[in-house]
């Protein structure tokens, strides 16, 4: 069967040709998007948008660069400063231009961590591991309309779109202890062979892994918790696992338990580049006093503590 009509075109009913349009800003790169808090000097937030609009991106006027400090408080809840985000940089239509990659215009977007402090009103002295920085982007046209993350569709933030608007910049710590140590274990005390703690006699010299662990920035899985003090005294487990030895911007401490439900503490005791120095004990009154020998090539931080 065939039909024919003499119309190439039939108006559909919905008129698309006459629908408003709006714009948004896709996220081609992100360059840096973490401030690193041990070289704040150096951070910066980078990002490359490209503005995508009917006018291949000709109807931005302005795009409104904002930001605000975020601070988790335990107990209490998220502290802002500003309570309401202010204007660090405002890009204007000319910060825009072509490129071989689309026919839409594109713009960088760089923000250094000195900028945004100033911009909300604290020095880096007032800054810890884990606060975060919020910059959100205000597109402007020519018509007067605006466009962010607060009246934004939700599809923009889908991988095609990649508009969020809004991006949090965490200020974080940067840790790298992961790898296997040699260690001196003096004054330790277990439960050996027969009842009640025991000594283990003289020093005690292993090997111990550090392996970092997936998804949770500055902690290490420790092969043996007690660094050698459990096979000392003969224990039949061995080695303490399930202890994790946590970097908390340099501050270092412990958390998990082992085998038998036991929680550990590290008490630092002091560093330089080839020895970290520290005591652990646990709640069943073991104990330990560890020399942990740095690798050749890989200093420890002095910093720690």
């Amino acid at each position: 069967m065939f039909l024919s009509s003499c119309r190439d075109f039939v108006e559909p009913s919905i008129p698309y040709t006459t629908f408003n349009t709006g714009a948004y800003l896709r996220t081609i790169e992100r360059t840096s998007t973490t401030f690193n808090i041990f070289n704040l000097g150096s951070a910066k937030f980078e990002i490359k948008v490209e503005a995508v609009d009917a006018e291949d991106g000709a109807t931005v006027e302005t795009v409104e660069v904002r930001v605000r400090h975020r601070r988790l408080i335990p107990n209490v809840g998220l502290n802002y400063t500003p309570a309401t985000d202010v204007i660090v940089k405002t890009l204007q239509k000319s910060d825009f231009a072509p490129n071989a990659d689309s026919r839409f215009l594109r713009s960088t977007i760089v923000v250094t961590a000195a900028e945004a402090l100033a911009a909300v009103g604290l020095t880096a002295a007032g800054i810890s591991g884990g606060d975060v920085f919020e910059f959100r982007l205000v597109l402007n046209d020519r018509f007067g309309r605006v466009f962010t993350d607060s009246n934004k569709s939700g599809d923009l933030t889908a991988p095609f779109y990649n508009s969020p608007f809004f991006y949090p910049v965490s200020v974080v710590c940067p840790s790298d202890l992961a790898g296997t140590f040699d260690y001196i274990t003096t004054n330790g005390t277990a439960f050996g062979t027969s009842s009640g703690l025991q000594s283990c006699p003289g020093s005690i010299n292993g090997k111990v892994t550090l392996a970092a662990v997936s998804g949770t920035p500055g902690a290490y899985a420790i092969s043996d918790a007690t660094f050698g003090v459990w096979k000392c005294l003969g224990d039949p487990e061995g080695v303490a696992t399930g202890i994790r030895l946590r970097d908390t911007c340099e501050k270092l401490s412990f958390s998990g338990s082992d085998a038998y439900a036991a929680n550990y503490t590290l008490s630092f005791v002091s560093v330089n580049a080839t020895d970290l120095k520290f005591n652990w004990s646990n709640n069943f009154g073991e104990a330990g006093a560890v020399t942990l020998k740095s690798n050749a090539g890989k200093p420890w931080p002095t910093t720690l503590k």
